[in-house]
């Protein structure tokens, strides 16, 4: 049991016979009455998002996470088969579960699975990803005085803003929590 008042975004809380994932989070202190917590949840298993206050110091049920590192191999599919790095066991992964996260995958990248019960509920991608630049329209010239940016389609299909000298080829550092281009590698 864990306190309304410790919730983190991404943290898994066992609620009403199911698990739901924090999506938002807000303590608000009104100037009368007691303090709560506004919180956006989303439901791990139908993707359902509804919005619950609690009283501040209420507790709640932490669900109990297992976290294993696994390699992403190859698309099956509509399953992206991973394997295990310690029992070399491959297990199929449903697209659903992966979500927006698949833009990102590259063969042989290295993965957290989170499962509860035996049951996968989700895929942790690194923080950072390199991908290549497989479409983007040409830099033009004389309009780099303002360091705009255009957009570039990268391996995976993600689609982001960069400065207009990147080119097609070109390997990008991307941060895939908010789908910004950090640098050139």
């Amino acid at each position: 049991m864990i306190s309304v008042n410790d919730l983190k975004t991404g943290l898994t809380l066992q609620l009403d016979n199911g698990l739901w994932s924090v999506v938002e989070f807000l303590h608000v202190k009104p100037g009368k009455g007691a303090a709560f917590v506004r919180t956006k949840l989303k439901n791990v298993e139908t993707g359902q998002v509804v919005e619950r206050t609690f009283r501040a110091g209420e507790k709640v049920a932490k669900a109990m996470l297992d976290r294993r590192e696994m390699q992403y191999l190859y698309l099956e599919g509509k399953d992206y088969v991973m394997m295990d790095l310690e029992t070399y066991e491959q297990l199929p992964v449903p697209e659903a579960q992966i979500g927006d996260g698949k833009k990102y995958l590259k063969e042989n990248m290295n993965v957290q699975i989170l499962l509860h019960d035996g049951k996968i509920i989700g895929v942790d991608l690194p923080n950072f990803v390199e991908l290549e630049v497989v479409e983007t329209p040409p830099a033009e010239k004389g309009n780099t005085a303002q360091g705009g940016t255009k957009p570039a389609t990268l391996e995976g299909g993600a689609v982001v803003n960069v400065p207009f000298f990147i080119n097609v080829g070109d390997k990008l550092r991307i941060d895939t929590r908010t789908n910004e281009y950090l640098d050139r590698v």
